[in-house]
Formats: structure tokens, C-alpha cells, sequence
């Protein structure tokens, strides 16, 4: 199975400029190298801010409507992503347990079984 594993933004992480401490980039790459030698990674990448991003908005049958970035709910938003393999949404859960924590305040991860 496949797990999408998703990092929430936070207000820090949507500051412009905003990139993480060699502290906490060391401990990550030791995390995803760890997940690499275990075979789980399909996918790894950070996002750039809200700022650099767009939404395309749906409405019936409207043309879609463009929204410009920055986007105020930080808690609505990723800012990075993991595509994993394992066996189960809990196997998935135990692992990020172990990760190391996404915000220096207190960080969010959301993880979903990826359908089909």
C-alpha cells in the first residue's frame, strides 16, 4: 500500500524567506535516509510558501476562477509531503511518530491511505 504523508504549514513556514535550521535539514535527511534504506520512500519533497502558489476554484459551471497566493489559513495548508510503501496506515503511523518534529512550536502531519 501507499501512504501519502502530509506536513502542515504554519505561520513560520508560510514567512517569506523562511527556510528550516541545518539542525533540523540534518535530521530530516537522516529521517529520509533512514526511510530510503528501509525501501518506504516513493516521494519526498518541501513545498515553497502559500505565496508562490495559486488555487483554480470550481464553482457548477462557471469558468474556474484563478486565486492567487499567499492563503491565509495556514492550517489548511502542506508544507512538504512523503509517498510511502507499508503494509498499514498504522505500520505508517508508528513511523512518523518517530520522525522528527516538522515545526520548532509543535508541527502537524496528516496522513492518508492513497486510493487504487
Amino acid at each position: 500500500m501507499r501512504f501519502l504523508v502530509m506536513v502542515k504549514a504554519s505561520p513560520e513556514s508560510e514567512a517569506p524567506g523562511f527556510q528550516p535550521s541545518a539542525r533540523e535539514l540534518a535530521e530530516m535527511a537522516k529521517f529520509n535516509e533512514r526511510l530510503l534504506d528501509e525501501g518506504r520512500i516513493v516521494l519526498a519533497e518541501g513545498l515553497t510558501s502559500s505565496a508562490e502558489g495559486v488555487r483554480v476554484v470550481f464553482e457548477g459551471e462557471a469558468e474556474p476562477k484563478v486565486i492567487d497566493g499567499p492563503f491565509a489559513e495556514t492550517k489548511e495548508l502542506v508544507a512538504g509531503f512523503w509517498v510511502l510503501n507499508g503494509e498499514s496506515l498504522e505500520e505508517i503511523v508508528e513511523l512518523m511518530k518517530q520522525a522528527p518534529n516538522p515545526e520548532a512550536n509543535g508541527g502537524v502531519m496528516e496522513i492518508r491511505t492513497i486510493a487504487g
